[in-house]
């Protein structure tokens, strides 16, 4: 007998299973945003540091909570309280309220009107450390600006650190009282009437005490003076009864021309061993010197090579240059009063040597592309500006070698030196 299934019956209520519960995951907490230098320092008038390093240009590095601070007229290892006078988003300026704890070689000024007078950086500190501070700062420079490393060929040169000073640019103001001469004040156009200069050469020395009794009430705003041999001077805007026109100057085995309108080095002693770096013992068939000035570089260059054309945007020191070259029998030597940027097209391709002493905006864009482009062989260039050379040296070097670094202290007491860097064209493939 077949049984007959089962018949279902009601089915049990089964319980009800719960998802397990999500677990929101709850993104990692964002850090607040760290107060920019700016906001951090509109908190704060005065603080204190201890400088780490002196900076090119002269002023002194150190930082708050990590800020970099700019400090004017300090040392490294200065520990001083500063009112902070400048802020920005990424770094603030400060100057010394209190000095709590000279650095090594920090020293009184000799100078008495130092600390009004915009004219010098560095009094403060002893002339030898001066030089190797601020050949410091120039490699720190280069190397963070620009990727240069130090060359193996390297080296300081320093002359003497007062009375070298061969051109000046004096300010004059008149009033009820009479005529005052002499510098504006650091950071303002106030004038600091001065008496002495002790980085003037003697001549200038004594120009500037007798000024303001030769200038009469009508007398320019602005003189530039410069010296040459056997004391003479100039002045220029040309003023009635005190000498204007041109001077000479012996460098070596040449002698140069100029007046008080055209750009000349400035450090009487050390003018020759600028001369000697800058030119060095190579020879061939031409050479450029961009911006040439009065031909400083030009006439040794016709030395050495068969033909030398110096090119210079300022027509009178291409006047001056054109005589010097007569005056010194060069007759392979000749000049373009011509803007660099304009001319640089015409440059020829492969020419065995170029110098370049462009001003302190370094070479235009363009200048550096036709430079790499036209591939000179050696390539000169004269800086006195660590910032825009690292600029332009970053270019450069993608095809030369940097060969040999010269830092000259043509400028003691002040935050600046002089640099000649010589670069070599690389051969293709060679690692620069």
């Amino acid at each position: 007998m077949k049984r007959r299934p089962p018949r279902p019956g009601p089915r049990r209520p089964q319980p009800r299973r719960r998802p397990p519960a999500r677990v929101e995951r709850q993104p990692p907490p964002i850090p607040a945003p760290l107060p920019r230098a700016g906001q951090r320092l509109a908190e704060l008038e005065e603080i204190e540091l201890t400088i780490d390093r002196l900076v090119a240009g002269g002023e002194g590095l150190a930082r708050f909570e990590g800020i970099p601070i700019f400090v004017p007229r300090s040392a490294p290892g200065d520990r001083v309280r500063a009112r902070l006078v400048e802020r920005r988003p990424d770094y603030g300026r400060a100057e010394i309220v209190e000095l709590l704890a000279p650095g090594p070689g920090r020293r009184s000024a000799p100078c008495p009107y130092f600390a009004r007078c915009g004219g010098c950086d560095l009094q403060h500190l002893e002339d030898e450390r001066q030089t190797g501070l601020k050949a410091a700062a120039v490699l720190e420079t280069l190397a963070r600006l620009g990727g240069v490393a130090r060359p193996a060929r390297f080296e300081i040169v320093a002359g003497p650190a007062w009375g070298y000073r061969l051109r000046t640019q004096l300010q004059v103001e008149s009033d009820t009282g009479g005529v005052r001469v002499g510098y504006h004040a650091r950071g303002s156009h106030e004038l600091v009437p001065i008496a002495d200069c002790p980085v003037l050469v003697p001549e200038l020395r004594a120009a500037l005490a007798e000024l303001p009794a030769r200038l009469s009430a009508t007398a320019p705003r602005r003189l530039d003076l410069v010296a040459g041999d056997d004391g003479a001077w100039t002045l220029a805007p040309p003023i009635d009864g005190l000498p204007h026109g041109e001077v000479s100057l012996r460098v070596g085995e040449f002698s140069y021309s100029y007046d008080a309108r055209c750009f000349f080095q400035g450090h009487r002693g050390l003018v020759g061993a600028l001369v000697e770096r800058a030119v060095g013992p190579w020879s061939g068939e031409e050479a450029f010197d961009l911006f040439c000035g009065v031909g400083l570089f030009s006439l040794p260059l016709a030395r050495r090579y068969r033909r030398v054309l110096g090119v210079e945007g300022d027509s009178v020191a291409v006047r001056f240059a054109r005589n010097n070259a007569r005056r010194n029998r060069l007759a392979n030597l000749d000049f373009e009063a011509r803007a660099v940027d304009g001319w640089v097209r015409r440059l020829p391709p492969g020419a065995a040597r170029v110098v370049v002493d462009p001003p302190r905006t370094g070479l235009g864009a363009v200048a550096r592309a036709l430079l790499l482009e036209r591939r000179p062989q050696r390539l000169t260039y004269v800086s006195c500006h660590p910032a825009t050379l690292a600029r332009d040296l970053a270019d450069l070097t993608s095809r030369y070698a940097l060969e040999s670094l010269a830092l000259l202290d043509l400028f003691p007491q002040t935050g600046h030196m002089e640099a000649v860097v010589q670069l070599v064209l690389a051969a293709p493939g060679a690692a620069t």
